[in-house]
């Protein structure tokens, strides 16, 4: 039972009729009516009084007031107090000792009252436990994403049937949600862009929304780009190990989760995405945030990217004032100059961010030799550490992750030809590896981050 009931109330006292036939919502199906009794309170002014005295014998119902308004005969309004079932109107033997207390100083005189319930009062949850069969109802589908105004649900085969019936209940008990989609096909399956092919169930056929992450603002048509509001978290966790004057490569930006906060922060972020679409979103999402300072937009081949970027910022000179605006200018003579607050990006990049779980790994090739005749910028003749790389990726699934672990570090080993294990990211040739969340039952979504070795880094192309 999803209401929030007193646990003495008859379970079924306020649960939606059931219809599991229903293909098409019918609304006015969903209408019920209860008698209780009802503590008619003769004097207003003693409505919280009373409705204190009566605490033990009141209706608890969730998203229900316990104090209602009645008429009596003559049309005159007053305010009742809605009693618990047990208690009868014409059965004194069911009253309290503080009920009858009550009536006989005619504070309160009892009276019959219907409970109207209708579609209104029930939930999403409540609706679909009476129009789903009962074998589906251990697992009706909750797991939906809600992007801007859009409802994103991936629907199994099993509840196809009801697509469009759930779809519209989903619509009507979220204010937030106008449209309701369905995935028709898995992410990245149709192409390179993580998109995915989806039908309109319900509402309005627009995907061009907006949603906030992290203080910031991102505008895109969902249909064209990829996010995941799932993420959240994850995009959280990876900025705030970033330090403001540090320099970020994003090798598969998206729309910005990663490069637009962080930039907020003032890091240096070189932000990347094949997507034509992806990039429009990323630029809008730069100017709009007000960080063109510390972004940069870029619309490259990711493998490319990871190469160029590293040779245009070694070659680089960029500088960013971030001096406070003085608010008292008019009032500060001309003669004085302000201290000025210049931050210079690094030659280098920190991080290394590579967000495309199903094919990251197989871009880290791109890595060997990244700083070769460049080692000289680095530990030990610098202070500046390599860069630490996160790839995403998937893997199966298990108790403890070992076995994953274990697979993860072989298959990295493999494509940067070096040896990896588990461990500490702050030595080389150990990965710390993230549990980022489930996305199927037996897959995983893992962060696998690692210090870029330097017989990796600084291995010579073979002649």
């Amino acid at each position: 039972m999803s209401m929030d009931t007193a646990p003495n109330i008859p379970a079924d006292m306020i649960r939606p009729p059931v219809n599991r036939a229903m293909r098409v919502l019918d609304r006015s199906f969903f209408r019920k009516n209860v008698i209780l009794s009802a503590a008619k309170i003769n004097d207003r002014k003693q409505i919280s009084k009373i409705r204190v005295d009566l605490d033990h014998d009141v209706l608890r119902v969730g998203r229900m007031q316990s104090v209602q308004s009645i008429r009596g005969p003559q049309g005159e309004e007053s305010k009742a107090v809605l009693l618990h079932p047990r208690i009868k109107t014409d059965d004194s033997s069911t009253w309290s000792p503080k009920i009858s207390e009550l009536v006989e100083s005619s504070q309160i005189d009892l009276t019959p009252y219907n409970l109207e319930i209708d579609y209104d009062y029930w939930n999403y949850q409540d609706i679909m436990s009476a129009i789903l069969p009962e074998e589906e109802q251990n697992e009706y589908p909750t797991g939906f994403s809600i992007v801007g105004h859009v409802a994103h649900l991936n629907l199994r085969e099993d509840y196809l049937p009801y697509k469009h019936l759930i779809a519209a209940v989903l619509l009507d008990k979220n204010p937030v949600i106008r449209t309701v989609i369905n995935k028709i096909d898995e992410v990245g399956d149709q192409n390179a862009y993580r998109t995915f092919s989806y039908e309109l169930l319900v509402g309005e056929p627009n995907l061009n929304v907006e949603v906030h992450e992290q203080n910031c603002v991102f505008r895109f048509d969902y249909s064209k780009v990829y996010w995941n509001s799932r993420l959240e978290t994850e995009h959280r966790r990876l900025v705030d190990k970033f330090r403001p004057g540090e320099a970020v490569c994003d090798v598969m930006a998206g729309v910005g989760p990663f490069a637009v906060p962080a930039g907020k922060k003032g890091v240096f972020v070189w932000a990347n995405d094949l997507n034509p679409d992806s990039f429009a979103s990323l630029d809008d999402a730069v100017k709009r945030n007000k960080v063109s300072k510390f972004v940069k937009p870029f619309n490259e081949d990711g493998r490319t990217f990871i190469k160029t970027s590293a040779k245009r910022l070694l070659e680089s000179d960029i500088r960013v004032d971030i001096t406070p605006k003085n608010r008292a200018s008019r009032k500060t003579p001309s003669s004085i100059e302000l201290a000025r607050t210049i931050v210079t990006s690094p030659k280098t990049f920190n991080h290394y961010i590579l967000n495309l779980p199903a094919s990251a790994i197989t871009f880290l090739p791109a890595f060997i030799g990244l700083y070769a005749s460049h080692s000289n910028q680095f530990t030990p003749h610098t202070p500046t550490k390599l860069p630490t790389i996160h790839v995403y990726c998937f893997n199966t699934k298990s108790d403890d992750n070992k076995q994953e672990e274990m697979k993860i570090c072989k298959e990295i080993s493999k494509q940067i030809g070096y040896e990896m294990k588990p461990g500490n990211l702050e030595k080389e040739g150990e990965v710390e590896i993230w549990d980022v969340r489930d996305v199927a039952p037996m897959k995983r979504m893992f962060c696998a981050s690692f210090r870029l070795p330097g017989q990796v880094a600084f291995r010579q192309a073979e002649r």
